[in-house]
């Protein structure tokens, strides 16, 4: 599992990053992280300033969003078998 990073430590290599005074692998090495992940933090932080949320949350929101309509739809279906089975001629 990766390691996780403090969010000030975060916010300082991006800031570094951007000042562009040295190349992002530089960077990465200098504080000890992969370029891989400079990148990600980078690209992460790009969204949280313009407002955009991650796909993996829209994604989770969505998927819950499912789960609700489905327990919805089961209550839903289970009172009109219910209530069928009250109309129905004995």
């Amino acid at each position: 599992m990766p390691k996780r990073y403090p969010q000030e430590f975060r916010d300082d290599v991006v800031r570094v990053a951007r000042r562009g005074d040295a190349p992002k692998a530089q960077v990465a090495r200098d504080f000890g992280i992969s370029e891989a992940c400079l990148y990600r933090w980078l690209e992460a932080a790009e969204q949280a300033e313009s407002g955009v949320e991650p796909e993996s949350v829209k994604v989770r929101e969505a998927n819950r969003r499912i789960r609700v309509l489905e327990q919805e739809n089961e209550i839903l279906r289970r009172a009109a078998a219910f209530f069928a089975r009250d109309a129905l001629p004995k």
